[in-house]
């Protein structure tokens, strides 16, 4: 959809493409467009709207999608960046000519946002700048988000900083995008997914994640079941829960050091503010939960999620 609504946006008349830079400034916009906008729609699906669950097929789709939509990105990104240093590189060292650009490839043909790309022009040196540094950094966090053996908690806590990558790349996007594009059909969809990704990277780096949806806890119970290895543990709510059902799950915090790990909620809600969940020693962090909580241990919950 980003495509088609790029493509029937970009004025630049084919003729005009003749030689490797002016391919080179039109897919430099295309990539751009790709990566900016799938980047955002990532970054909305990281602060967990439940209100996608039902259409997406509840929240571990939801975050396969994410991570799908974090290499889209990557891909993006890296030819977006490759476009820009290649061809360049590659004249300097006398393999292809260096060519103007045609200045239809970089003006609009619109006179109404003269004023706009005027407004931009002085911020464009600064938003190249800003945005390969912000490009080294998302490139480092998303390969990083890649690597199975990265400890989780490592990866949760720098994992954020993409958020404020994203911030820098829309900038950046805003700054060095075709001005033309506002007026056409990719203007509307493309400004709701940077205002929507903008507002997600700021609620991620003020660590507002789902912030209605927290409880604290108590453990109340640990009952050790040794031949399976795992823990069963009785939480009491002193907080807002707004109840579960059967078969939802929910992210628990029983170390801020560590965060928030994701597990099936084992008991029907009654009502009473107790909710169980059975903990299987499957890693590194849940095989030392046996040694680390004891009753009265305080915990926080955030759920229910989950079809």
């Amino acid at each position: 959809l980003l495509s088609t609504a790029w493509w029937l946006s970009d004025p630049t008349d084919a003729a005009s493409l003749t030689h490797v830079f002016a391919w080179r400034a039109v897919l430099l916009q295309y990539t751009g467009v790709l990566a900016i906008g799938v980047m955002a729609l990532a970054l909305v699906l990281a602060v967990r709207p439940v209100v996608f669950e039902p259409w997406l097929g509840g929240l571990d789709k939801m975050y396969r999608l994410h991570k799908w939509l974090g290499i889209t990105a990557l891909g993006a990104s890296l030819a977006h960046w490759l476009l820009a240093v290649v061809p360049s590189h590659l004249a300097g060292l006398g393999w292809i000519r260096r060519q103007a650009v045609s200045t239809s490839l970089l003006r609009t043909d619109l006179p109404a946002l003269e004023w706009l790309q005027q407004a931009l022009r002085g911020q464009r040196g600064m938003a190249v700048v800003v945005g390969e540094w912000a490009f080294y950094l998302a490139v480092l966090m998303m390969l990083l988000a890649l690597v199975r053996t990265f400890p989780y908690r490592y990866f949760f806590k720098v994992h954020r900083l993409l958020a404020a990558a994203f911030l820098a790349l829309a900038w950046h996007a805003l700054v060095l995008l075709r001005v033309d594009y506002w007026a056409g059909v990719l203007g509307l969809p493309l400004a709701l997914l940077v205002l929507a990704g903008g507002i997600a990277a700021v609620r991620v780096l003020l660590r507002r994640v789902a912030a209605g949806r927290k409880a604290v806890g108590e453990v109340s119970a640990i009952t050790r079941h040794e031949a399976v290895h795992t823990l069963e543990l009785a939480i009491d709510i002193k907080g807002r829960w707004a109840g579960h059902q059967a078969g939802q799950f929910a992210f628990v915090t029983f170390h801020a050091e560590e965060g928030a790990h994701p597990f099936t909620i084992a008991t029907p809600w009654t009502g009473d503010g107790r909710i169980g969940f059975l903990v299987k020693a499957l890693g590194d962090y849940t095989r030392t939960l046996e040694h680390r909580l004891r009753v009265g241990s305080v915990v926080q919950v955030e759920g229910p999620y989950g079809q």
